[in-house]
């Protein structure tokens, strides 16, 4: 008679199951990792990742701490601790103005090269412009105005309206006015021999004002 049929399973089992407390291969998951350094903060084991000035007058010196003690540490310190109320107010307006950082006078000497090169330039109103005359280096030269560029279409319109290329807005809108008035039906007793003439100076007008010239 065969022997009794016993099962021998394909797979092992892979059940996963709570180390015991005798297991070696148990490991401390605060196990510091090569390159990390600990905690400072007393009886902690985790790996300090971020640091905090010791002292207001060691701020070049740290301690370092976890994330969790290093947030603590930033909730219970107080920079200005032990400060007289007259300095605390003295310093917190030297941080509004100059962010605590020294400053200098951005100025030259009386007897420096560059002062003595300034006052040589101020009395001749050289290297600044003064058009009012405000520091006494004498009149200043006005800026001569740019040429203004007129292209063909710009041109035929001034001539049709009997004006010169360097009429200006007002004079334009004048000369254009009187025309209007002398060349229309309206004001001539219906006399159309000017309507053509009319139309000219309406569609030159138009042009003009098209040109940013009105």
């Amino acid at each position: 008679m065969p022997g009794a049929f016993q099962y021998k399973p394909k797979f092992v089992d892979i059940r996963v199951r709570p180390p015991s407390d005798n297991d070696e291969s148990a490991q401390d998951v605060h196990a510091l990792k090569p390159g990390e350094r600990a905690c400072d903060h007393p009886g902690c084991r985790r790996a300090a990742t971020a640091r905090a000035p010791k002292a207001r007058d060691m701020l070049h010196e740290h301690y370092w701490f976890c994330q969790p003690h290093a947030a603590e540490y930033n909730r219970n310190w107080n920079f200005f601790a032990g400060l007289p109320e007259a300095e605390v107010r003295r310093r917190q307006q030297e941080e509004m103005m100059t962010g605590g950082r020294p400053t200098w006078e951005m100025k030259a000497g009386r007897m420096s090269r560059e002062a003595a090169a300034f006052t040589a330039k101020f009395g001749s109103g050289q290297g600044y412009r003064d058009p009012f005359n405000m520091f006494g280096g004498g009149p200043q030269r006005k800026p001569e105005p740019e040429a203004r560029r007129l292209g063909k279409i710009e041109r035929n319109a001034l001539a049709d309206l009997d004006l010169d290329e360097d009429a200006d807005g007002p004079k334009i809108r004048a000369r254009y006015t009187e025309l209007v008035r002398r060349l229309h039906p309206d004001a001539n007793n219906g006399d159309r021999s000017g309507e053509h003439r009319l139309q000219r100076v309406i569609k030159a007008y138009q042009s003009l004002r098209k040109a940013g010239m009105v």
